[in-house]
C-alpha cells in the first residue's frame, strides 16, 4: 500500500483511492482538456489561451486549470513508439488540436511482406537496451511530473507493452495480414516481443515512481479483433511475466486499453493489475461489479455526450457513472477517451458542475 510520504504532494483523496480507502469525495482526472481545448482553458482560468500563446504561459494555463478541476490522478508514460528507433511504422495522424497542428499526413512502413512480420526478433533488429539509462529516463519523467502537477498521484509508464509495441511496429495493415495469415507465428513472434520488452518493465520496477502506467490498446471499439483464444494463449500469460517485477516492487500498476475490453476484464485482473482505465465502450458496470471492492479504475463518462448532448443528456451521464463507482472505494471520475477541442465550451463547463455537485459520498 502507498503511504503519504511517498506522495507527499499527491491530493490526499486520489491516493486514498488508489488505496482502496474511500475518500469523502470522488476524485477525477481528465485527458487533453487542459493541453488542448484552449476556449476551455480560457474560461476557467479568466486568461485568453491559444495554440499560439507562448509556451510559458500556456503551461501555467493548464496547471491552473488541472487545479480549478480537481486533477488528483494524472496520466503519464515515458517510452512510446521512439524505442524501435528508425524501425517505427508511420500511419499519419488526424487533427486533433483546434489549430490542425498535430495532422500528420505521412505514412510509411519499413515492413513491405507479412513473412517479415512473422520472422522478426527484436533481440536480433533492436539489441539489448542501455538499462541504466532507461530507469534514469523513468525517474526524470517521474520527476518532472511531480514538479509540474504536485497536487495530483503521479506516475511514469509505458506506452508499447504488448499489442501497442506491434501496432508501432508494423502498422495495422500489416499486423492484421500477418496474424490472419499465420495466427500461431504471430502468436511466436509477439511472444519474442514480450521478452525484448520485459527489459522495459524490469527497468521500470527499477525507478522511484510507486505508481505505474500500462498502456496497451489490445481492442477495437467492438471488441478483439483476433480470436479471443489467440490472446489467451500469447498476450495475457506475456502480461503476467512483464508485471510480476512491478508488483515484486511494490509498484501499483494501472492499465489502459482503449476500446472494449469487457470481454478481457478478468484476464487483465489475473494478470496482475491494480487499476483499470477505460474508455466509455468498456462496460464499467460490469468491472465495478467483479473487482470494485479490490481494484481502482477510472471513467467512463461518453465524450461524445459532451460533444453533442443536452444538459439533461449530460447530467444523466454523469450520474450514470455516479451510480456505477460511487459505491467503490477506488473509483476516479473521467471522460473517455478525452475532452477534445471542438466540446463546446459550455458543455464541458456544465459536466464540471454536475460532477461537483454530485461528487460529494
Amino acid at each position: 500500500m502507498l503511504a503519504a510520504t511517498e506522495l507527499t504532494m499527491s491530493y490526499a483523496d486520489g491516493l486514498a483511492a488508489i488505496n482502496l480507502q474511500m475518500p469523502p469525495r470522488v476524485p477525477r482526472t481528465e485527458y487533453s482538456a487542459e493541453s488542448y481545448h484552449w476556449d476551455l482553458v480560457s474560461a476557467v482560468t479568466g486568461r485568453r489561451i491559444t495554440s499560439e500563446t507562448p509556451d510559458d504561459q500556456r503551461t501555467q494555463a493548464s496547471r491552473d486549470f488541472e487545479r480549478a478541476w480537481n486533477y488528483d490522478f494524472r496520466w503519464s508514460i515515458a517510452v512510446h513508439g521512439e524505442a524501435f528507433g528508425a524501425l517505427r511504422t508511420r500511419m499519419g495522424h488526424a487533427s486533433y488540436a483546434s489549430n490542425g497542428s498535430d495532422i500528420d499526413r505521412v505514412v510509411t512502413n519499413p515492413f513491405t511482406d507479412p513473412a517479415q512480420v512473422l520472422a522478426f526478433d527484436p533481440w536480433l533488429a533492436l539489441g539489448a537496451i542501455d538499462r541504466p539509462a532507461l530507469v534514469k529516463r523513468f525517474n526524470d519523467s517521474y520527476r518532472a511530473n511531480c514538479a509540474a502537477n504536485p497536487d495530483a498521484v503521479n506516475m511514469t509508464g509505458i506506452y508499447v507493452t504488448m499489442v501497442s509495441g506491434l501496432i508501432e511496429l508494423f502498422g495495422w495493415d500489416m499486423l492484421l495480414v500477418a496474424a490472419g495469415e499465420d495466427a500461431e507465428a504471430f502468436g511466436a513472434m509477439t511472444n519474442r516481443y514480450a521478452s525484448w520488452i520485459q527489459q522495459h518493465f524490469d527497468c521500470l520496477a527499477a525507478c522511484e515512481a510507486p505508481v505505474v502506467m500500462v498502456h496497451d490498446d489490445i481492442v477495437w471499439t467492438s471488441g478483439a479483433f483476433i480470436r479471443p483464444a489467440w490472446y489467451r494463449r500469447f498476450i495475457f500469460p506475456n502480461y503476467a511475466k512483464l508485471f510480476a517485477p512491478l508488483r515484486a516492487a511494490d509498484k501499483r500498476i494501472a492499465y489502459t486499453s482503449d476500446g472494449n475490453f469487457t470481454a478481457f476484464i478478468d484476464d487483465i485482473a489475473a494478470s496482475g493489475v491494480h487499476g483499470f482505465v477505460m474508455e466509455p465502450c468498456t462496460d464499467m458496470a460490469q468491472l465495478a461489479a467483479r473487482y470494485g471492492k479490490t481494484h481502482f479504475f477510472i471513467g467512463n463518462a461518453d465524450t461524445r455526450i459532451l460533444l453533442s448532448g443536452s444538459k439533461d443528456d449530460i447530467r444523466r451521464e454523469v450520474e450514470r457513472c455516479m451510480a456505477i463507482g460511487k459505491p467503490c472505494p477506488g473509483w476516479f471520475m473521467a471522460v473517455g477517451n478525452h475532452i477534445p477541442a471542438n466540446t463546446p465550451v459550455e458543455n464541458a463547463l456544465w459536466y464540471n458542475r454536475c460532477y461537483e455537485e454530485l461528487s460529494r459520498r
